[in-house]
C-alpha cells in the first residue's frame, strides 16, 4: 500500500495526533509521501518524520502509482485535492482538523482507527461527480475542475452584473444578480445552500443553477440534468468579473466565454460502515435538534 498525504496548514494543537499518525505508518511499514509544503511545515514543528518522498504536482502522483490520499484539513482542503488527483481515481480519506467537516468527517482522534480501518478493507467508496469548466481562454492552470462548485461573481462591490445562461445553447434567462452558482450535488450544501439553493443527494445526476442576490425576486433556484452543457455570457458596468471553482479564482472580463460540463471521471471519497450522507447530513446542519424530538 502506497499513500499520498496531503495538508495545507499544520496546526499545533494537532501535533500530538499528527505525531501518532505518522508513527502509525512508519510502525506499519506503509510508503507514504507528503505535499512538499506541509512536509515543510511538519518539519519544522518537529514532527518526527522518517526520509520520505514528496509530492507537489499532479505527475508526481501519477507516477508514484499511489493508492489512497489522506487530507489533512478541513472541507477545503478535500477540494485541494482534487487539483493533485484529477482523472487518476485515487481515493480520498478526509481527517478533519478543520471546522464543518461534511467530506472530511474523520476526527484527528480518530485517525488511527480509521488507518487501521483502511489496512484491512473495512470502508467503502463514495463516487462523487465532477464539474469541468471549458473557455476560450486560458484559465486556472489548465486545471478545470471542480467537486463543489463553479461561480461566476461581480468583482466590485457596487452594481450588479448580468448573466446570459443557457443549457445546449438555448437560452435559460439573463440573470440580473450579483452572481450565479453551478452546483455538484456535493456542493449543495455549500454556498449555493446558503442562497437558498437546494439540497441534491449525491447521486442525483444533477447540477443547481443558484442566482446570488437576485434583483427579481421571482428568480428561482432552478436543477438541471448535468448531461447537459451550460454556457454563459456576462455584462455589467465594470470591467472585469470573478469567476472560481471551489476555493481558486481568476479575473475575466466580457470577452470571455465560458461553459461547464460534467467531467467524465469522478472524485472517489473514501467512508467506513458506520458512516452515511444522510447521518453526516442531520448531524452538520443539525436537523432534528428541536424539543419535541427529546
Amino acid at each position: 500500500m502506497k499513500l499520498a498525504i496531503y495538508g495545507r496548514v499544520y496546526k499545533k494543537e494537532y501535533q500530538k495526533q499528527l505525531q501518532n499518525l505518522f508513527d502509525f505508518l512508519h510502525q506499519n511499514e506503509i510508503i507514504f509521501l507528503v505535499e512538499e509544503s506541509f512536509l515543510i511545515q511538519c518539519k519544522q514543528a518537529e514532527i518526527k518524520i522518517k526520509e520520505t518522498n514528496s509530492f507537489d504536482s499532479y505527475d508526481i502522483l501519477k507516477q508514484s502509482e499511489v493508492d489512497y490520499m489522506i487530507s489533512i484539513g478541513g472541507d477545503g482542503t478535500m477540494l485541494d485535492c482534487l487539483t493533485y488527483i484529477r482523472d487518476l481515481q485515487i481515493p480520498v480519506l478526509g481527517i478533519n482538523s478543520g471546522r464543518l467537516g461534511f467530506l472530511a468527517s474523520v476526527s484527528m482522534d480518530e485517525s488511527k482507527k480509521a488507518l487501521e480501518n483502511l489496512i484491512k478493507g473495512h470502508f467503502q467508496v463514495d463516487s462523487r461527480s465532477v464539474l469541468q469548466l471549458e473557455s476560450n481562454q486560458p484559465l486556472f492552470g489548465g486545471v478545470k475542475y471542480a467537486l463543489n462548485d463553479f461561480v461566476i461573481h461581480k468583482k466590485d462591490s457596487s452594481s450588479m452584473i448580468i448573466i446570459h445562461s443557457y443549457i445546449n445553447g438555448e437560452f435559460l434567462n439573463s440573470y440580473w444578480s450579483d452572481g450565479l452558482i453551478i452546483s455538484t450535488p456535493t456542493g449543495s450544501t455549500g454556498y449555493s445552500l446558503s442562497c437558498g439553493g437546494p439540497i441534491l443527494y449525491p447521486t442525483s445526476s444533477s447540477f443547481a443553477i443558484t442566482p446570488v442576490a437576485p434583483h427579481n425576486l421571482n428568480v428561482r433556484p432552478i436543477i438541471v440534468s448535468d448531461q447537459n452543457v451550460l454556457s454563459f455570457e456576462i455584462e455589467g458596468r465594470a470591467t472585469s468579473y470573478l469567476v472560481s471553482l471551489d476555493s481558486r479564482s481568476e479575473t475575466i472580463n466580457s470577452s470571455t466565454q465560458l461553459a461547464v460540463r460534467k467531467a467524465d471521471f469522478q472524485f472517489h471519497l473514501i467512508r467506513f460502515n458506520e458512516e452515511n450522507y444522510l447521518n453526516t447530513l442531520r448531524k452538520k446542519l443539525m436537523w432534528g435538534v428541536d424539543n419535541r424530538n427529546a
